[in-house]
């Protein structure tokens, strides 16, 4: 007992320890904004797109489609710097079908799925950077969007450690609790309250850390479906960059739509102000 003790305060440990490097590196790049930004979170998307081909292909690397995908990746992802959010959005429906092409060329066994890892990638990298872009409120809007994430991953997990009670969603996540994911979601929403400066932002966090909760389900789903606990072993004792990323996508594509919705072309502001 007490051998097995101490190997999960080691396992910890390290998944803290990784947890303050990422959470320092993404706020300090936040802070700083722009080539910086747009870099951490492009090298981010770049690992999540070899990620998921890797996955989907059982273990079987594809140079080529990591290669097409990453390409494409940095074109959109330049094209969003530049205030061309239209031309990289085409980018990546164009991309998109590209890598579905060649990855039935090259006889990878789920071709759907291996052009899917465009878009899914893409939405690491662009709405956050389109998100920051928008000035003067594109910062605060990344660090609510932060809080939201992380204050809804971190209270799911104590609040269903501690209550317990009725699985989520147990075909998929055997460890996810009802009483997590309502615990998850009334922190991020007082969360984004507090951070955002403005309670209106509370219904606002609300449903965000519910897509939140929902991609990271959705990645749970896709890992089981190949029988993989972790999407790589990139990150000690996190897994891959995939698997830490799956419900920020979900709640930065969301938050950039909220935005976009609420005034059009400043979606930060849309975002946060209300």
């Amino acid at each position: 007992m007490a051998d097995a003790s101490r190997a999960n305060w080691s396992d910890l440990s390290i998944r803290i320890a990784s947890a303050l490097v990422m959470a320092g590196l993404a706020l300090a790049t936040a802070w700083w904004g722009g080539p910086l930004f747009a870099l951490f979170w492009f090298l981010a998307a770049a690992a999540v797109l070899c990620e998921w081909l890797f996955l989907i292909a059982a273990g079987r690397r594809d140079g080529p489609a990591a290669a097409l995908g990453v390409c494409l990746l940095a074109v959109s992802t330049l094209l969003v710097l530049s205030g061309q959010g239209s031309a990289a959005l085409l980018t990546v429906v164009g991309g998109t079908a590209a890598m579905g092409c060649l990855a039935r060329v090259r006889g990878m066994p789920q071709p759907l799925l291996a052009a899917a890892a465009l878009p899914y990638a893409a939405c690491v990298v662009l709405p956050v950077i389109a998100l920051r872009l928008d000035e003067p409120h594109g910062m605060r809007a990344i660090f609510v969007l932060f809080a939201i994430v992380w204050g809804s991953d971190v209270m799911a997990y104590f609040t269903g450690r501690t209550l317990g009670g009725p699985k989520l969603w147990p075909r998929v996540s055997p460890k996810k609790t009802w009483s997590g994911f309502i615990g998850g979601t009334l922190f991020a929403a007082l969360a984004a309250g507090v951070v955002g400066g403005s309670f209106l932002l509370v219904p606002v966090g609300a449903a965000l850390a519910a897509i939140s909760q929902g991609g990271d389900l959705l990645e749970s789903a896709l890992k089981r479906r190949f029988d993989a606990k972790d999407a790589s072993h990139l990150i000690p004792g996190h897994g891959g960059v995939m698997d830490r990323l799956d419900g920020f996508l979900a709640a930065a594509l969301a938050a950039l739509l909220i935005g976009l919705v609420h005034a059009g072309l400043h979606p930060a502001q849309g975002f946060i102000v209300w």
